[in-house]
């Protein structure tokens, strides 16, 4: 019996992972990583850095992403429901500006992978949400950088409707738009 489904979304390099849940009367265990699983399902990667976060019901975060030390995140919510969201931000890539969503929460445990290369967020639809994710870059606080969360011509489709308000750190409010990231990347040369 394999331990893990991994699954490619439209947008190649974002991986849908479906654990095997082992259940009986004393509750469930299920594997979140296994280096050789992994890999034997096409997803070779190995992490430096995890991260926690607690938010409350409403809470935005992103869009976030390290331009010069790209990170890849393998993302999970131990408690609550989230919807999470991944946007294509590799100029030659065929879904160049194109954004993947899925619902991670508690009770189905799906994660979800994305590759370096992306642009990361979520949106806390639960009371409360633990959501936890590992990276194959270390933080690096002098390369973050994001874009707006309802950037016009991304057009992320969030359900707002299922929270009271949307609630942003400061630094999320200010991230630019999508087309000054196309702007900042082609100055920098930045084609791949």
């Amino acid at each position: 019996m394999e331990n893990f489904k991994i699954m490619e979304s439209y947008i190649k390099g974002i991986y849908i992972i479906e654990p095997t849940i082992l259940e009986d009367s004393r509750g469930s265990f299920h594997e979140v990583y296994n280096y050789n699983k992994f890999k034997k399902l096409g997803l070779d990667i190995r992490f430096v850095q995890e991260n926690q976060s607690h938010s409350i019901k409403g809470v935005l975060r992103g869009l976030h992403f390290q331009l010069k030390y790209p990170q890849g995140k393998l993302i999970r919510v131990v408690k609550g429901e989230v919807f999470d969201v991944a946007v294509d931000i590799r100029p030659n890539s065929a879904t160049f500006g194109k954004w993947f969503s899925c619902i991670l929460n508690d009770v189905n445990k799906t994660q979800i992978y994305i590759s370096e290369g992306m642009a990361h967020g979520f949106l806390v639809l639960s009371e409360e949400a633990e959501f936890v994710y590992s990276c194959t870059e270390y933080y690096h606080p002098e390369d973050e950088n994001g874009i707006c969360w309802n950037d016009d011509q991304i057009k992320i489709e969030w359900p707002i409707g299922k929270v009271e308000r949307v609630i942003l750190s400061e630094k999320d409010k200010n991230w630019g738009s999508f087309q000054e990231y196309k702007k900042l990347i082609y100055q920098r040369g930045d084609k791949s």
